[in-house]
């Protein structure tokens, strides 16, 4: 007989059951395996913002989660934490306090402290966040070291979809792999990120972190159809283009990312489906060095591999 108020007990009782799922609160640790082979340090990071322009919108929380992962790509250690507010000089609008909880009076003085930051990130070979697409835009310009370090993105880089999992929401994966945590700092998220990363993938026993690392390290091809016929744009987004406005620097145009294996097959679909004929493409190479920020197609001489 199980005595009511044992709740683990009663959890592990309901586990093998079809019927029911068991959320257990994350509780925060800092050892996660012992390390094989040489390690490395790679950072968890989270930012909350008073909009989503890495021009004109500023950084108003920044948190960190320093770690250590091995040979096997294995999250190993927490070595560092960092959090800090920013005070952007203006009001924090509504619709970003409504939805962080962040107001104008819990950023009110405060600054990130930028050699703080710096010497957080300068071991690390490589920078992991849940929307790297996001993160990494405003992380540059807060700070330069940022755009020296590959990036990974545990929600484009991770193919969670192939487990079923209809939803990629940090939330909704905590739950998939039994787990919740109550309210949404920064730091708090950073560290539910790296605890689903210590995970293996469904179905497998290769951590998520690995699958992640294993796709980051590859290179990639940015195909740009410049000039493309208005009236074939819904070819190209059938096939998984997507329209550039130009804003950031880059052409206004729409692109696409492909496995280098595959630039060619590319190239003749463009030249046989879109245009009807020869055309110059306009193609970067694409690494973890600058995937994910406004600077693709910069001469990138980095080793892709290098996290």
């Amino acid at each position: 007989m199980i005595h009511p108020t044992d709740y683990e007990s009663l959890a592990a009782a309901l586990e093998p059951s079809p019927d029911y799922r068991v959320l257990r609160r994350r509780v925060s640790r800092d050892q996660f395996a012992e390390p094989e082979g040489e390690t490395k340090t790679g950072i968890i990071l989270d930012t909350e913002t008073t909009g989503l322009d890495p021009r004109t919108d500023a950084v108003i929380e920044l948190a960190m989660l320093s770690f250590e992962y091995d040979a096997r790509d294995q999250v190993c250690r927490v070595l560092n934490r960092f959090q800090s507010f920013n005070d952007p000089g203006r009001s924090i609008p509504a619709d970003v306090t409504r939805l962080t909880g962040i107001t104008d009076e819990m950023v009110a003085g405060h600054t990130i402290d930028l050699e703080a930051v710096e010497r957080l990130v300068d071991p690390a070979v490589i920078v992991i966040a849940h929307n790297s697409a996001f993160d990494r835009r405003f992380a540059e310009r807060f700070h330069p070291v940022f755009a020296n370090k590959g990036w990974g993105c545990s929600l484009a880089e991770v193919p969670w979809a192939d487990a079923g999992i209809g939803s990629a929401k940090l939330d909704y994966l905590a739950m998939c792999f039994g787990m919740f945590h109550t309210g949404h700092r920064a730091i708090a998220d950073c560290e539910m990120l790296l605890e689903i990363l210590a995970r293996p993938f469904p179905g497998t026993e290769t951590p998520i972190l690995r699958m992640l690392l294993q796709t980051a390290r590859k290179a990639t091809s940015r195909i740009w159809a410049l000039d493309s016929p208005f009236d074939l744009k819904d070819l190209l987004k059938a096939r998984g283009y997507r329209w550039n406005d130009g804003s950031d620097g880059n052409p206004k145009a729409w692109y696409r990312d492909v496995p280098e294996i595959d630039l060619e097959a590319e190239k003749t679909y463009l030249q046989t489906e879109i245009y009807s004929g020869s055309f110059e493409p306009n193609v970067v190479r694409v690494t973890a060095m600058t995937r994910f920020s406004d600077r693709i197609g910069e001469v990138d001489r980095s080793d892709a591999a290098a996290a």
